[in-house]
C-alpha cells in the first residue's frame, strides 16, 4: 500500500513538472512575430498599408454610391420643363459620379447630341479613375507580401544551416527545428496579409464595377431622354 502511494505520488509529480513545463514553454503571438526577424518589417508596413488603402477607398466608394433614387427623375421633369439650370444645380448638390455627369451633359444642352455623349463619356473616365485609385497598389500588396514572406523563410532556413554548420558534434534537434520554426513565420505572415489584402482588393473591384454599371446606365437614360424632348 505505501509503495502504490509513493508510486502514485511520483507519478502526480511527474505530470505536473511536465504541465508546468508545457506551459512555460508555449509560445504567444506576439512572440512569434517577433522571432520572425527583420523580414518581418516590410510585412508590417505592406499589412497597415493595406487596411488604409481599404478602409479609404470603401469610404470613398460609399459617398460616391449615395445618389439620390429619384435624381433621374428629378432632372427628367426639370429638363422637360425647360429648367436647365435648376437641373444642373441639383445635379451639383450631390457631388457623386453619376451627378456629375449628368451635370456636364445638362450644361452641354444645346450642342449636337454627339457632342453631349462625348462630354458625358470623359467625366466618368474621370470619375471612374478616381474610383480605382489605389487599387493596383492593393493588388501588388497581395502579391508582394506573400513573395517576402518566402523570401525570409529561404534567409531564416540558410542561417539555420549555417548555424547548424557551425555546430561541432551532435546537433541538437531543439537547434534546428528552431531555426526552421523561426524561418517558417515569415512565409505565414506573408500569406495572411496578402490574403487580406486579396480579398479587400476583389470586394472593392465588386464595389467599382456595380458603380460604373450605375453610371453607363444613367448616362443611357441622360441621353434618351435628350433625344426624346
Amino acid at each position: 500500500m505505501i509503495l502504490l502511494q509513493t508510486l502514485s505520488t511520483d507519478t502526480l509529480s511527474a505530470a505536473d513538472s511536465l504541465a508546468m513545463g508545457a506551459t512555460k514553454d508555449n509560445i504567444g503571438l506576439l512572440d512569434l512575430l517577433i522571432k520572425g526577424g527583420y523580414m518581418m518589417v516590410p510585412l508590417y508596413l505592406l499589412f497597415i498599408l493595406a487596411i488604409f488603402i481599404f478602409v479609404e477607398r470603401l469610404i470613398t466608394l460609399n459617398k460616391a454610391s449615395k445618389t439620390s433614387s429619384h435624381l433621374m427623375d428629378q432632372v427628367k421633369v426639370l429638363v422637360q420643363s425647360g429648367q436647365t439650370e435648376k437641373a444642373r444645380i441639383l445635379c451639383a448638390g450631390e457631388q457623386t459620379p453619376v451627378a456629375n455627369m449628368i451635370a456636364k451633359g445638362i450644361e452641354r444642352i444645346g450642342s449636337p447630341l454627339k457632342n453631349i455623349e462625348v462630354a458625358i463619356e470623359n467625366v466618368g473616365k474621370i470619375e471612374i479613375y478616381k474610383l480605382e485609385k489605389n487599387l493596383n497598389l492593393l493588388a501588388t500588396v497581395s502579391g508582394a507580401a506573400p513573395m517576402i514572406g518566402f523570401l525570409g523563410t529561404v534567409a531564416g532556413m540558410i542561417q539555420a544551416f549555417i548555424a547548424i554548420a557551425q555546430e561541432e558534434g551532435m546537433v541538437s534537434p531543439k537547434l534546428l527545428s528552431e531555426g526552421i520554426y523561426e524561418a517558417m513565420i515569415t512565409t505565414a505572415a506573408g500569406l495572411v496579409v496578402g490574403i487580406v489584402a486579396y480579398l479587400g482588393y476583389n470586394f472593392l473591384v465588386s464595389k467599382v464595377s456595380k458603380l460604373v454599371h450605375n453610371m453607363e446606365y444613367s448616362s443611357i437614360e441622360f441621353i434618351d431622354l435628350l433625344q426624346d424632348k
